[in-house]
């Protein structure tokens, strides 16, 4: 889990400097937040990759293209317009998941939401905070979502 993954990039990532090297929290999560999304999109590109038909392959390699070529100009181009919803999921859930670096002690939307809550000025103010931040979260997830449907609607993605 992701969580488990902050944690431990904060914990763990002094190991790995040099003897005397200080990490900000903020610089350890944000290299465990990366990688915990690299590894997902690069499970979502295999995934992609391997849904491209074998003949494919063997078409790159009758017109005599090498392996860069064949990855650049024909198997790639299908893989990537194959997990465009993937992708896009990924984003979307990126980003509502950011909201976790709260928990390992950082600031983020929510947590100075909840800040400003507590601050004796703001009282009765509560509901407009979080209705904000909700509108916040819909307005990113919808963003991504509309440019996904906009982009598999002109790459024809799903259609024969």
């Amino acid at each position: 889990p992701l969580i488990t993954l902050l944690f431990m990039a904060i914990i763990m990532a002094p190991f790995f400097l040099p003897e005397g090297t200080r990490i900000e929290n903020v610089v350890a999560v944000i290299i465990g937040y990366a990688l915990f999304s690299a590894a997902y999109m690069a499970e979502l590109i295999r995934g992609g990759l391997q849904a491209i038909p074998r003949g494919q392959f063997d078409a790159a390699d009758a017109i005599g293209l090498n392996s860069l070529q064949k990855m650049r100009f024909i198997i790639l181009p299908q893989a990537i317009t194959i997990v465009i919803p993937g992708v896009v999921g990924q984003f979307i859930g990126s980003f509502k998941s950011s909201s976790l670096v709260a928990i390992v002690g950082l600031f983020e939307l929510l947590g100075v939401t909840k800040l400003i809550v507590a601050n004796e000025q703001w009282l009765g103010l509560r509901q407009e905070l979080y209705v904000f931040v909700g509108i916040v979260y819909f307005t990113g997830s919808f963003i991504m979502s509309w440019y996904s449907r906009r982009l598999e609607r002109r790459l024809r993605v799903g259609q024969n």
